[in-house]
């Protein structure tokens, strides 16, 4: 049947009008706010990307298709990940297989979190409000600190906010980083301090952990007094990571008392859960606390997005980035929540903003404030005992392993470094081939450090609650296999 038959033969073609333009901008809008930034051509204002990185030709999209043929594709590279969910996963690095209660997806997969947008009109927003208000009480509680903000992109961003503010704060222009913080973390500080225009400096390591004497040599001669600056350092900020990033906890009441003792402040990247055990970073003195909130009840999600926070002490609450919910009292007596502290934020101050964080990560915030409401203190220190006991049981079943051993003989938390006799990336294989993730290796993980060749061949390996001792017990005789 052809369209004739359809329509009849008096049946016209219709003739398609063009179509509607999505863009509001003129070419002469272009022009004109190109002029005011001072570039000739759009392509100049990418004229900081290395011409490298440029991409050179044009991206290979294939042409669209139907809406059944793109479900069917779809479910084809789902099919591909079933594997995945058969395994058993040893992965640590930043990112943990946690047990998240059901609650958390629950409570905060409500429509009205889930689409909510970050509240400007904080009056109409009371509910998300009060929410980021628990996340934050929550933050300061596991941190020890006395104020935090309603979340930050991720823990490296969190870790180079609070550089600025240590730099602000101190009028000084260097930066030391421990060799063993989060490689992620590291780079993200490198660019902020080429465009920021800071130093950043690496702290040696030795035995998995922070020299201590090699810093005091960076520091310099204590201060005299509080009040005195100090003429032989120009550190503003010593970050240290604890447990860092090869799951080494770090002596913070000998670190501390030395940077803070130069004029410098003292900044703890931590991962939350170990607050559950551990002395929490604020008790040991430390000036800003933050880190990578993905254990508290954010899924892996295949690295993303996820949750940085930071918290500090009063005095340095108007530097601080980002969102921060106070909690007020109406005319009436009725208690409120309000965003507080905006004249510090890029929409109200512009280029004299404190930061250009001017947004948080709200839906994850959310999932963490349930996440910690719904365990409490004592689910916490549950949570974070059962990583430090099933770590340290297949520490020791693993290093009974012939060709197999413990890195460092140093306190850790719930992740350790395996050193293996034979190719990490065979023995990875193998245990894979098992269903067993057994570990990350060092090697691709942290390339740039200092230690990566004495490195090579070791893998970390991470055990937090959800494993089980037959799960440990399968990963020690896979090992042992290999």
């Amino acid at each position: 049947m052809n369209v004739d038959e359809c329509y009849g033969s008096n049946h016209k073609p219709r003739t398609l009008k063009p179509a509607m333009r999505y863009t509001q901008l003129t070419d002469e809008h272009v022009k004109d706010m190109l002029g005011a930034i001072g570039v000739r051509t759009i392509e100049d204002l990418f004229s900081t990307i290395p011409t490298g990185l440029r991409l050179k030709r044009d991206l290979a999209i294939p042409k669209g298709v139907s809406e059944p043929q793109m479900l069917a594709d779809a479910s084809a590279l789902a099919a591909r990940n079933a594997d995945g969910a058969k395994l058993t996963c040893f992965l640590g690095g930043g990112s943990y297989d946690h047990f998240i209660p059901g609650l958390v997806d629950a409570l905060a997969m409500q429509s009205e979190f889930l689409t909510a947008y970050t509240p400007y009109q904080a009056e109409a927003s009371q509910g998300t409000l009060q929410a980021f208000f628990e996340f934050q009480t929550m933050v300061c509680q596991l941190t020890g600190m006395e104020v935090a903000n309603a979340s930050l992109y991720e823990g490296a961003t969190a870790a180079a906010e609070a550089v600025i503010i240590a730099l602000n704060a101190t009028g000084r222009s260097r930066v030391l980083v421990a060799d063993n913080v989060h490689p992620d973390t590291r780079r993200v500080l490198a660019t902020y301090g080429e465009h920021r225009g800071f130093n950043v400096s690496p702290l040696p390591c030795r035995d998995g952990v922070v020299d201590e004497s090699g810093l005091q040599r960076f520091l310099g001669e204590p201060r005299a007094s509080a009040g005195a600056a100090s003429p032989s350092s120009d550190v503003a900020a010593v970050l240290v990571q604890s447990p860092n990033f090869y799951g080494c906890v770090e002596r913070l009441d000998r670190i501390l008392p030395l940077i803070q003792a130069s004029g410098a402040l003292a900044i703890v990247s931590t991962d939350p859960l170990a607050s559950g055990l551990l002395k929490s970073p604020g008790a040991l003195g430390a000036d800003i606390v933050v880190g990578e909130g993905q254990p508290l009840g954010v899924p892996m999600q295949y690295g993303g997005p996820y949750l940085g926070f930071m918290a500090t002490r009063e005095e340095h609450l108007r530097r601080m980035p980002g969102r921060l919910v106070g909690m007020t009292k109406d005319r009436e007596g009725r208690r409120g929540f309000c965003l507080t502290l905006q004249t510090r934020e890029q929409h109200i101050k512009r280029e004299r903003a404190t930061s250009n964080i001017c947004t948080n990560q709200g839906l994850l915030a959310m999932r963490a404030a349930v996440y910690m409401a719904t365990l409490g203190k004592r689910g916490v220190a549950e949570v974070a005992s059962q990583c430090f006991d099933k770590a340290h049981y297949a520490a020791e079943r693993i290093a009974a392993v012939p060709g197999f051993k413990l890195r460092y003989a140093v306190p850790f938390f719930k992740e350790f470094v395996v050193q293996s006799q034979k190719d990490v990336n065979t023995v990875l294989a193998a245990c894979r081939a098992k269903g067993i993730l057994a570990g990350a290796p060092l090697s691709r993980l942290d390339p740039a450090s200092s230690a990566a060749n004495e490195l090579k061949n070791c893998f970390l390996t991470a055990v937090t609650e959800k494993r089980t001792k037959q799960e440990i017990d399968a990963l020690v005789e896979a090992l042992r296999s290999t």
